[in-house]
């Protein structure tokens, strides 16, 4: 069996990476952290820090430290929570703007890495993309991260193969009785 293919994957994978990478230092003047948690909150406003760190795949100590950088430039603020001891973070115009950009140069970076496929090409692409995908989500938790700088807009919960797995996945659970392992 060749392994021309997971070659190829992992060279799309890390062309992708290093693009988007770049595009996030350059639009915000910070690694990437940084870019995913204004995504983040661009798109789920109000989130807590226990909510911001299992997309951002980080402590809740980290996390602190990425809000209270984003607070710092500007970008940020926190205002309180739906009780006494929580803190929802929510954007600033400025981090709205910042997200906007970090959106758009993702968006691009995609746009030009698929932009030679034909639309047929295109419809076979999505789906074998569905189907890594949705393979690839174990729980929750790397849904969230797997999702972490996607346009919630082109892929709908309601239609996302990660969410759509995630949900299974944890339907599944659910449904098996305590201490069975699924393997």
């Amino acid at each position: 069996m060749s392994q021309r293919l997971e070659n190829l994957l992992g060279a799309l994978a890390v062309a992708l990476s290093d693009t988007i990478t770049s595009a996030v230092e350059t639009t915000t003047g910070h690694a990437g952290t940084m870019g995913a948690a204004l995504a983040v909150l661009a798109q789920e406003p109000g989130m807590g820090i226990e909510q911001l760190r299992v997309p951002l795949g980080r402590t809740q100590s980290a996390t602190v430290r990425v809000v209270d950088q984003l607070a710092a430039e500007g970008y940020a603020q926190r205002r309180p929570g739906h009780d006494q001891r929580s803190v929802a973070v929510v954007l600033t115009p400025k981090g709205t703007e910042a997200a906007a950009r970090v959106l758009a140069r993702r968006e691009q970076a995609l746009s030009d890495a698929v932009g030679g496929l034909t639309p047929g090409e295109r419809k076979t692409f999505t789906a074998t993309l569905e189907k890594v995908l949705a393979g690839i989500t174990s729980d929750r938790a790397r849904a969230d991260q797997i999702c972490r700088l996607c346009d919630l807009a082109a892929c709908p919960e309601r239609a996302c193969p990660v969410e759509l797995a995630a949900r299974a996945r944890e339907h599944d659970a659910a449904r098996r009785p305590e201490g069975v392992i699924r393997p």
